[in-house]
């Protein structure tokens, strides 16, 4: 295992390598954890289960992880990684971001899990949120431009706030990653066809170099969608553009949202 102290950092290690006691003393008190697969884990005999389980689950698929980066602001840290698995007749190299919420002790408040399903099952599954929208954050420069243009579906304004060897990694992972001004531009014309994706920003941590957002994905076009969570890193490059914007979700652009969410359209 890689030596950290920093428990968000130090999560997915101890939990590929089963280690139970540092996992429970990551805590500042009662465990509390939202994880793709299995939903919320709240209280210490749950997250024993839920720990044992996947100790179990990383095993029987060979599991190793590398690391990203870690992106640290205020009273959450946000660490990237890549979970190398051996699944029947395949490998794959899954994205996960974990997002850790901190006390004044350092430890954990909570700690949240993104991966996409899709990567692992073959299927997207609606993951509902796991924060409310929060109104009064603010973005600047080429992630503000970033999100507007996201939020309208501008395929030239968005293809303009990367580097010139800037990319974009979708949720998958693996061959998912589309780099440079011409891939990024195929890749947004057809994602953005049917309109602008709008999120709701739930929390942002920003060291300067990335910015994080925790969000809900509520609207693709036209259509209202069921809310559905995910967080996207976004990492500025030497010319103050984005050189890499990653995603880490699962969300399922069939799964509308009901008639009644409409009104007011």
């Amino acid at each position: 295992m890689t030596q950290t102290h920093d428990r968000t950092e130090g999560f997915l290690w101890r939990l590929l390598e089963g280690n139970l006691p540092a996992l429970l003393a990551s805590f500042e008190g009662e465990p509390l954890l939202d994880d793709p697969m299995v939903g919320r884990v709240a209280g210490t005999p749950a997250f024993k289960y839920f720990a044992r389980e996947r100790k179990a689950w990383v095993a029987e698929h060979s599991a190793r992880l590398g690391i990203v980066r870690t992106t640290r602001s205020g009273s959450r840290a946000v660490f990237e990684g890549l979970l190398h698995l051996q699944l029947p007749g395949r490998a794959v190299e899954l994205p996960v971001a974990v997002v850790g919420d901190l006390a004044a002790t350092g430890r954990l408040r909570a700690i949240r899990l993104y991966h996409s399903l899709w990567a692992l099952f073959g299927e997207h599954r609606v993951r509902p949120p796991l924060l409310p929208p929060a109104h009064n954050l603010k973005l600047t420069g080429v992630i503000a431009d970033y999100q507007r243009a996201l939020a309208i579906g501008d395929v030239d304004a968005i293809v303009n706030t990367f580097e010139p060897d800037g990319y974009f990694r979708e949720p998958a992972g693996g061959d998912h990653v589309f780099r440079g001004p011409e891939r990024l531009r195929e890749f947004m014309a057809q994602i953005l066809a049917p309109g602008g994706i709008t999120l709701e920003h739930c929390t942002v941590t920003d060291d300067g170099i990335a910015c994080a957002i925790e969000f809900n994905a509520v609207r693709f076009g036209k259509q209202p969608l069921a809310p559905q969570a995910g967080v996207a890193v976004y990492e500025r490059g030497v010319g103050g553009k984005l050189w890499g914007a990653r995603v880490y979700d699962d969300v399922n652009v069939e799964a509308l949202a009901p008639p009644a969410a409409i009104s007011g359209d």
